[in-house]
């Protein structure tokens, strides 16, 4: 397989080869009708369409402006100077502003003199004459020897006759006309001169061969290289446009110009290829010298017969495997590589390859799956005959290797997780399986397989370890300081600063609020809102569940963010037509996505973030000074994580969170309740103390166990009433009338339950008043509620008479109690209680 790469013939070794195979090869890889309208073939000219969205170069903005510019609906730097003085308004400046005559040698006028209906040929020089006329007219008038006494247009008018056009200049592609004598136009005339006063001693043919015409913005001219090279610049050109990549003659000419005379990329010398020796500080020069590069090569090992996956070292742009997280716009080649002789048993090697080549996973399954071979074989080399023959390897062997799967560290000493080793376990298992039914491994042993007992299980999270969610003390600061948010960001030709402030800080703002991926919130469209009575909903997709048109309610403070936004971002005169129906919209038309990307959000955040000037977390030290909360826990998709630990802690059920998070599985939601046993029992010690009757007069439980025994009893708090502790809080003698209740014992982690069932008791009210029942009913109502009343009122004052460090020890409790409530429908014991056993 691999015998044939010692004919390749590295960049920079000429001993004497004969391009000619190498021309032809390549004149046959390349289009005849390529870029019809732009490409001139017979003169090696490119001249740009302004209308192909595949070409980068444009007009300037100004109507009367010449100028060519490299990003689209800009204006060139002489005019944007001029508007930023004039005060006009954009449109206005762009249709009524006329600059300075611009110098083209590429759009001539021709001469003013006209006879009869016939106009003079010749190119425009002075006056509005041509050379010609302007001698004679020049001869006529004299001083010292007057031929004509009359003004320069009587002249034009009855004495000038027409001439015929001169034969156009011998540089290829230039259209202007020839002098006599060597035949070239005024601005090659110059040229020739300057390169003979040089000392050059190429003679004049060679040099008009090589001789590019005078190149506007949006030209670029292959002259000066040698034949082959010539072919090879197209050749680069073409598999570029055939990445979907776009053809920018503004870069190709510089590398065309550091490379003039050049007979052979694929011969030159290295050092005049290397970008950093051509241009410090040009990044798309460099890429397109390091480009043409990189196609010369993998065009020569294809004109060898040499297919990338031949070798050893996989170019993976070259070998054209899809980015798993790239999923639009065109590749670059600045492609990573992959060495699979790395791996060194040679069977292990071979079925990886060939995995690889017939299953053409994505980028980052082929790399996981190579990653998990290289174990393999670091474990397989320190066995005996270091697994190099595959019928020779056992149970044990296969044992050995999960070992060091087990064992799996990362580049600082750390633990892998045990998900991430499973996985790699699993994508050797998967190349091992292919091998054998491929017929590749066929002498492998069957018992080095997969086994029961080599499996690697998931270990469960620790419950005590600090949550992802972004502190909602933290939130306040970070919205305290969201005027920053964009500041300094260049976004695209279109936006001005205050553009991308208010782009970025929408776009916080929505994720915060509505607790959606980073890359649903991104990709939001214009008309996301959606209105019902006095209720507003989101409408957005979840990708990763494939489930599209969710719809979320949200607040109306939310609503208007985006209207708001959505006002601003109509006013977008230039923003990229692929974004017009997204809310956020994309930096250029040739972006990846037609939208704002998570990556240049996660950008923009991290600058903010990185800048701000101090952000505290909720905790003190022991000097009492605020402790700094860590920036790095600060990013886009920790948000999400912060609304749904908002929703849990505020006591919201579980199922309902379920849907606001769009969940598939309620375990997954059940995370953002887990409190731990620790916590728990921290809780109730906090909380027992402020335990009331139902008069609202202090009655704290002596201990954990005693709140425990009565903590799974009623909605509305505790009670204590043996028979219905018993019965875990299904037995009420008095049907749940708590309020009446003498052992009924709320805490302040009721206090919204009681709140509820106040109000809920007030329409209950309303609703008997309006029936006409009899007055006991309506009597009976007003008592609950004045009793409940009064134990929410005197826990509200003992609350708020407590030291202020401890009333937030108290409310954080309260906060764990009540989520253990919502995520489990009741509270769960501290301990196991053993039941009395029934008659």
């Amino acid at each position: 397989m691999t015998e044939n790469l010692a004919l390749v013939l590295p960049i920079g070794e000429d001993e004497g080869t004969d391009l000619g195979p190498w021309a032809e090869w390549l004149r046959a890889q390349l289009a005849e009708e390529w870029r019809p309208g732009e490409w001139d073939g017979e003169n090696w000219l490119f001249t740009g369409d302004f209308e192909n969205p595949n070409t980068v170069a444009w007009r300037c903005l100004t109507q009367a402006c010449g100028a060519i510019e490299k990003v689209r609906n800009r204006r060139c730097k002489s005019c944007e100077r001029a508007f930023k003085s004039s005060g006009m308004a954009a449109d206005e400046f762009h249709t009524t502003f006329v600059p300075d005559t611009n110098r083209s040698y590429t759009e001539v006028a021709l001469c003013v003199v006209e006879r009869d209906g016939s106009r003079c040929a010749r190119e425009r020089s002075t006056r509005g004459l041509c050379r010609s006329h302007a001698t004679r007219w020049g001869a006529a008038s004299r001083t010292n020897k007057k031929l004509f006494t009359g003004p320069l247009e009587d002249w034009i008018r009855d004495i000038a006759q027409p001439f015929h056009a001169l034969a156009r200049c011998l540089v290829k592609g230039c259209g202007l006309e020839g002098w006599p004598g060597k035949g070239l136009c005024r601005i090659h005339t110059r040229r020739w001169k300057a390169h003979q006063g040089a000392g050059e001693t190429a003679g004049l043919a060679w040099w008009v061969e090589h001789e590019p015409p005078y190149l506007a913005g949006h030209q670029f001219s292959l002259a000066p290289l040698g034949p082959v090279a010539r072919l090879e610049v197209l050749y680069m050109l073409q598999q570029r446009e055939g990445r979907s990549q776009k053809i920018e003659p503004s870069s190709v000419r510089p590398v065309v110009q550091w490379l003039a005379g050049l007979e052979s990329v694929l011969t030159a010398d290295r050092s005049l290829l290397d970008p950093k020796k051509a241009w410090k500080a040009a990044a798309n020069y460099s890429a397109h010298l390091r480009e043409l590069v990189w196609v010369v090569e993998r065009g020569h090992e294809r004109f060898l017969g040499i297919e990338p996956t031949d070798k050893l070292v996989w170019d993976m742009t070259a070998v054209g495997h899809q980015s798993a997280y790239r999923k639009a716009g065109p590749p670059g080649v600045r492609s990573s590589k992959v060495d699979f002789s790395t791996i060194r048993q040679l069977w292990l090697r071979e079925a990886a390859m060939e995995w690889a080549r017939s299953t053409r996973p994505d980028s980052k399954r082929f790399r996981h799956h190579v990653t998990a071979c290289l174990i393999a074989s670091k474990a397989l080399g320190r066995l005996p005959g270091g697994g190099m023959d595959p019928a020779a390897l056992r149970f044990g062997d296969m044992t050995a290797v999960v070992e060091d799967f087990r064992m799996l560290t990362d580049e600082v000493g750390d633990s892998r997780s045990n998900k991430y080793r499973r996985d790699l376990l699993a994508g050797l298992y998967t190349v091992l399986d292919f091998g054998r039914s491929a017929g590749i491994l066929a002498t492998l042993s069957g018992s080095f397989g997969r086994h029961n007992s080599h499996r690697i299980v998931v270990e469960e999270a620790n419950e005590d370890e600090i949550g992802k969610a972004v502190p909602e003390s933290v939130i306040r600061q970070l919205d305290a300081q969201i005027g920053l948010l964009g500041q300094g960001i260049a976004y695209g030709p279109w936006a001005e600063d205050e553009d991308t402030k208010a782009l970025f800080q929408a776009a916080y703002r929505v994720l915060r609020d509505t607790g959606r991926r980073p890359r649903e919130v991104m990709s939001l469209r214009r008309d996301c809102l959606e209105f019902d009575g006095g209720d507003c909903f989101l409408i957005w997709n979840n990708y990763k569940g494939k489930r599209l048109r969710r719809r979320l309610p949200i607040t109306m403070e939310t609503a208007r963010d985006i209207q708001t936004w959505d006002g601003h971002r109509g006013g977008l005169e230039f923003a990229p037509r692929r974004s017009d129906i997204f809310l956020f919209p994309a930096i250029t038309d040739n972006s990846q996505y037609p939208h704002l990307s998570t990556g240049n959000f996660a950008r923009a955040m991290r600058k903010w973030v990185t800048e701000f000037p101090e952000i505290h977390s909720e905790g003190t030290g022991q000097d009492g000074n605020p402790i700094p909360f860590d920036r790095d826990k600060i990013y886009a998709y920790a948000f999400r994580h912060s609304y749904a630990q908002r929703h849990a802690d505020a006591g919201v059920a579980i199922d309902v969170l379920k849907e606001l998070m769009d969940h598939k599985n309620v375990n997954t939601t059940a995370r953002y309740y887990k409190v731990s046993l620790k916590r728990k029992q921290e809780a109730v010690k906090a909380v027992r103390l402020h335990v009331v009757d139902r008069h609202g007069n202090p009655a704290p439980m002596t201990s954990n166990r005693a709140y425990e025994m009565r903590s799974v009893a009623v909605p509305f708090g505790g009670c204590t009433e043996p028979s219905n502790v018993k019965a875990g809080g299904h037995a009420c003698p008095i049907r749940f009338q708590c309020a009446g209740c003498g052992f009924y014992r709320p805490d302040p982690s009721y206090l919204a339950a009681i709140e509820d069932q106040i109000r809920d008791l007030k329409a209950d009210k309303e609703t008997a008043l309006a029936m006409g029942t009899d007055e006991y009913v309506i009597r009976n109502l007003q008592d609950q509620i004045d009793s409940f009343k009064k134990v929410a009122k005197n826990m509200g004052e003992q609350i708020e008479e407590l030291p202020e460090q401890e009333r937030e020890e108290l409310m954080e409790s309260v906060k764990v109690l009540r989520k253990s409530r919502a995520a489990r429908g009741r509270m769960l014991p501290l301990t196991v209680i053993k039941r009395e056993s029934s008659a």
